[in-house]
């Protein structure tokens, strides 16, 4: 199991120096988050809290997530870079496509996509795309990038995007994974029949092991069977060797974490301390 450094809520110009700390301390990955805007008045509840209530603050920063990236990549060697979540279908494919596929060149192929239909429908309204029918425009939006990456004339005919023979240049030397985050039966399915693998939201780790066995048996049943499907998972029930690997023994590939949490201290130099000692407290305990 790799473990993924959470660069969710902070601040932007933090992230390079984490990054690098990161990557010289052994992580797998790092997860940045996304969001647009924030509007003062959001009617549409957030799925994740018993309340609606978003967990973050207004004014909480949300750096664009591939301009990151971008700057991340060029000040690291090894690890590598997702994103937890990219709202998908309040963009435009065609511009998600070559904002991705130029950060994976940057970045030597070490770049993932990390997809959900998003939930506030008031940034979808900003962003003047359709909040109905958002999953099934997503499905096909996966189709259309996914040609694009590949190279050479494409064109596709669909119910939401439909286009002749075009070319997109450059693309990435070898395939994006494409992660699929959310927790309903929609997103779990869509996780284990369409993508190379699933986010979770925060469980416990009893809560994870009956998601984890419906993602393999429909992944079992799906025509990508054959292929591997990682399993990215955040938990609040496990803060040691043997809490993560009975995660590892579940099935999950990769555990998000803000190490920085269990050292204390929130400025970067905490964040960077807390980095160091999970690597040695945990990551090498584990690989050794």
């Amino acid at each position: 199991m790799k473990f993924v450094t959470s660069l969710a809520f902070s601040p932007t110009d933090q992230l390079c120096e984490i990054a690098r700390v990161a990557d010289e301390a052994g992580f797998g990955a790092l997860a940045i988050s996304d969001h647009v805007v924030h509007p003062e008045s959001i009617a549409t509840p957030y799925p994740y809290t018993e309340d609606g209530s978003p967990r973050w603050q207004p004014f909480t920063e949300w750096p664009d997530p591939w301009v990151a990236i971008g700057a991340m990549a060029a000040v690291t060697k090894r690890i590598r870079f997702f994103t937890s979540i990219y709202v998908l279908p309040m963009r435009n494919p065609f511009l998600v496509a070559k904002q991705v596929a130029t950060a994976a060149i940057i970045s030597d192929d070490r770049v993932g996509l990390g997809i959900g239909a998003g939930w506030m429908e008031e940034e979808f309204a900003l962003m003047q795309q359709p909040f109905r029918a958002r999953g099934r425009r997503m499905d096909e939006m996966i189709e259309v990038m996914r040609k694009l990456w590949a190279g050479g004339w494409v064109e596709h005919r669909g119910e939401f995007y439909d286009f002749d023979r075009l070319e997109m240049t450059p693309v990435p030397a070898k395939p994006v994974p494409i992660y699929v985050g959310g927790v309903s039966t929609r997103a779990i399915k869509r996780a284990a029949t369409r993508a190379d693998g699933w986010i979770s939201d925060l469980h416990s780790t009893e809560e994870l092991q009956p998601i984890i066995e419906q993602l393999k048996k429909l992944r079992a049943d799906s025509e990508l069977a054959a292929e591997p499907l990682e399993i990215y998972a955040s938990v609040n029930d496990a803060f040691d060797v043997s809490g993560y690997q009975r995660l590892a023994d579940m099935g999950v590939t990769h555990l998000q974490t803000m190490p920085w949490v269990f050292y204390g201290g929130d400025d970067l130099a905490a964040k960077c301390d807390g980095i160091r000692r999970f690597a040695d407290d945990i990551i090498n305990e584990m690989s050794s």
